[in-house]
């Protein structure tokens, strides 16, 4: 397999119901696994990207936390409606989702 041009982590980070931290699964993370995974299959993107889930990545009140490198830029508060816009803008068009990105003292 070729090195991939992007790779992809996703908080699936899963803590109990009202730990002070919260968690990125209580804020859908799986289901933005999933819709990653997706995308990335309809669009035969398998060599060019790579998706792994992770645990906690630190900034938990902007979950879900979505991490991509090589640029490691991190977009938070991850909606699944919002993964068909980083694959098109940032994946495959190179330009990041400037809304999307945790802010520089968080992350």
């Amino acid at each position: 397999m070729p090195r991939p041009e992007k790779h992809v982590f996703i908080c699936t980070q899963n803590r109990p119901q009202g730990h002070p931290r919260g968690s990125c699964a209580s804020s859908g993370s799986m289901d933005i696994l999933n819709e990653f995974m997706n995308e990335i299959q309809n669009r035969n993107l398998f060599e060019k990207i790579t998706l792994t889930n992770t645990g906690c990545m630190g900034p938990c009140m902007a979950g879900s936390s979505v991490l991509v490198y090589p640029e490691g830029i991190l977009y938070g508060k991850v909606k699944k409606a919002d993964v068909k816009t980083i694959v098109e803008q940032h994946l495959i068009g190179g330009e990041p989702v400037t809304n999307l990105i945790v802010p520089k003292e968080l992350w």
